[in-house]
């Protein structure tokens, strides 16, 4: 009994390491992409080119991870989510450099494009690690482990502007670089492994799983990433030029919206561990479609402030429970049911700014929030499809 006991404290020890292991790849991911940020402005002096042209490089990023986010689904399945995550995590190491380094328009547009797939294809097996940890602990842990993300993508962006202040934008980018590498060498041996859901002989299912319900899950999360996107695109525009906030103070909408995701993150696990994925998936949608509303009815700068703060208290646990019932599907793999939901979501945060763009030309930004808050009211309607990310069991077996 007692060499069984210590097996299992063991075991659970090993689980809690890969839990915070996983977290850490989160940090990285989300610290390569906020510090690419403040590097964004500076390439149009270097390269020579104008906004539109920066906007259609920045779509090639997006479309790169949306494109490739597929694949990394077929590589979970074949090798297990540690090797693929592990793979991309060094792979994503030396891409921000590549396209500080790019000497012409033509090698930054394909490092671009090779961040983007790779930054994507780590993002879903990522998600699928943490989907295998959520099992092994059988709890959730996937909002706070997207918090991890969010805090990173703040200290990348933060601290990436006062890098590139003092050691230059290239200087910055070898410095983003060998600290990524360190943490992904800090959390190497600890990462959580379970056996690869699929034998590699085993005959391969189609690229595109066919079940309505992984498609509806898809749905569900880009009706969830467009509000986020709209958000991080236009809340500034929308401040300044229809409720006359000085443009200095222009960018605090979607910094309130970011601080708040970040926070309500990490507190969300709790929460849906205590009502469950649907209910808290429900309520979610409707405070941050409420937030909206308001938004889009705001008389002041101020109320739109405080409207988008909520909607980050609402929004910020959508996502993450989307993902986790995609990894918990009954009948199919982690890899393929999150790499499909992943594509899908994602391309949200590409559709938002040209859609968005539309609407508020004939309806104004008002028009456009309020149509978003609908399209979270229908995300709450449908909240029981993410009954799936309740279903996770007990300790998984390490190899």
């Amino acid at each position: 009994m007692q060499a069984v006991k210590a097996f299992w404290e063991g075991a659970m020890q090993a689980i809690a390491r890969g839990r915070w292991a996983v977290a850490g790849l989160f940090l990285v991911n989300g610290f390569a992409m906020g510090a690419w940020a403040p590097q964004i402005p500076l390439m149009l002096p270097r390269h020579e080119i104008g906004e539109a042209v920066m906007g259609l490089l920045i779509l090639a990023l997006g479309l790169g991870a949306v494109g490739a986010m597929v694949f990394a689904g077929r590589l979970i399945q074949r090798f297990g989510a540690v090797p693929v995550v592990l793979a991309f995590a060094c792979a994503l190491v030396p891409m921000l450099p590549a396209m500080i380094f790019a000497p012409d328009l033509k090698t930054l547009a394909l490092a671009m494009m090779g961040f983007g797939a790779i930054a994507g294809c780590m993002d879903v097996a990522m998600n699928a690690n943490a989907v295998e940890v959520e099992r092994g602990l059988g709890r959730a842990i996937m909002s706070s482990s997207h918090g991890f993300w969010s805090l990173g993508g703040f200290l990348g962006g933060s601290l990436g502007g006062f890098a590139i202040e003092h050691l230059g934008r290239e200087g910055q980018a070898v410095l983003v670089s060998v600290l990524m590498a360190a943490m992904i060498a800090l959390v190497w041996r600890y990462m959580w492994r379970v056996e690869a859901v699929k034998q590699q002989d085993e005959p391969k299912g189609p690229l595109f799983p066919r079940e309505a319900r992984v498609w509806l899950l898809g749905l569900l999360a880009l009706m969830c990433m467009v509000p986020e996107g709209a958000i991080m695109d236009w809340s500034a525009l929308f401040l300044r030029d229809e409720l006359a906030l000085p443009t200095a103070w222009s960018g605090l909408g979607f910094a309130l919206f970011a601080g708040t995701m970040a926070v309500m993150r990490f507190a969300g696990d709790a929460v849906r561990n205590r009502f469950g994925a649907a209910k808290t998936l429900r309520f979610s949608a409707l405070i941050a479609a409420a937030a909206l509303l308001s938004a889009s009815v705001a008389p002041t700068s101020g109320l739109a402030l405080l409207a988008f703060a909520v909607a980050g208290l609402g929004i910020a646990n959508t996502v993450p429970i989307l993902f986790s019932a995609a990894g918990n599907l009954r009948g199919m793999s982690p890899g393929a049911g999150l790499a499909t939901v992943t594509m899908i979501g994602y391309a949200g945060i590409l559709v938002a700014p040209s859609s968005i763009g539309v609407i508020a030309e004939y309806a104004g930004f008002r028009g456009a929030w309020a149509g978003l808050a609908l399209c979270l009211v229908g995300v709450a309607l449908l909240a029981d499809r993410a009954r799936d990310a309740d279903g996770i069991t007990g300790p998984a077996s390490r190899t």
